[in-house]
């Protein structure tokens, strides 16, 4: 049962795609009085029903907010609309930022952040859709303790844990975390795709490898979720799109070039994605990488 928090925040969500829209519903449905704006209005209509107010500019949105949430494509959106929004920001409030940025885009945020008097938190979350639309989210956050209490109800509405990760939201070690965990999940995603590929090519039945390693140490609840959704056709509506998780590889591995690394499986999951996105599935799911594997004339055969 939701009871009322002790605290009623104003709070504005600015993007209200799969995430964002789980998480203004979430936030609406701890108590809170939430304004959302999206480039799309109509897709951010249907969240009148949950009782947020849906504006026609990221300005309105914001305005006299306690709390600023953004959970947009990538950096150069989230600055795009904060500059969009900055008219209506108010001094000293907080600023959860949940947008996958990647390293060089949080640090224009933060210098945006620290122009506008605004107290950043770097929060990008894990999880997809279900979990999102659950308030089930892990969030990954950093940001000044003595804030910390201001935004710890909204935080506590759209996720089921928040993982601390340093004092100093500019700094970006949550975001840092975000690209480590984000990277072990592309890989999982693009070995899934493959071994369907690799069974179809070598006319091996599929699930004869799932039974081989049932229970096992090389057994996994992902690597089974994600070949389930491709062998069932459930693709849409997506938990994680393709055309965003080829955006988070490439920030991936542009983090790794800028800081001596080379990442081989990245560089080519950021590939099989791309090809994905070309061949028409950037929508769907990410476990459409499968779809890489094969040419155009191919695809008959999924």
């Amino acid at each position: 049962m939701t009871t009322e928090p002790t605290e009623k925040l104003t709070v504005s969500v600015l993007g209200t795609g799969i995430m964002g829209a789980a998480m203004a519903r979430n936030i609406a449905r701890a108590g809170h009085t939430v304004r959302a704006w999206n480039r799309s209005r109509a897709k951010a209509e249907p969240l009148t029903a949950d009782g947020v107010h849906v504006t026609d500019t990221p300005a309105e949105a914001v305005s006299g907010a306690d709390v600023v949430l953004t959970m947009l494509y990538d950096g150069p959106a989230a600055l795009d609309v904060m500059r969009r929004a900055a008219e209506g920001l108010r001094p000293g409030a907080a600023w959860i930022q949940s947008t996958t940025a990647g390293l060089d885009g949080l640090d224009d945020l933060a210098a945006f952040a620290a122009e506008h008097g605004l107290v950043l938190f770097d929060a990008p979350v894990l999880g997809t859709r279900q979990p999102a639309e659950a308030g089930q989210l892990l969030i990954l956050a950093a940001g000044p303790g003595e804030h910390r209490a201001a935004v710890t109800p909204v935080l506590d509405a759209v996720g089921a844990r928040t993982v601390w990760t340093g004092q100093d939201g500019a700094a970006g070690s949550a975001t840092r975390l975000k690209l480590v965990a984000n990277s072990w999940v592309l890989a999982a995603t693009s070995a899934a795709g493959e071994v369907l590929a690799l069974s179809e090519a070598l006319g091996v039945d599929p699930q004869s490898f799932f039974d081989a390693i049932a229970g096992g140490g090389l057994d996994m609840p992902y690597l089974r979720m994600k070949a389930d959704m491709v062998r069932e056709g459930r693709l849409s509506p997506a938990q994680f799109a393709v055309s965003t998780a080829a955006k988070d590889a490439r920030l991936i591995v542009a983090a790794g070039r800028a800081n001596g690394v080379r990442l081989d499986v990245a560089e080519a999951s950021a590939a099989r994605l791309a090809r994905a996105e070309e061949q028409g599935h950037g929508d769907e799911d990410m476990a459409a990488a499968y779809f890489a594997s094969f040419g155009e004339d191919d695809q008959a055969q999924a």
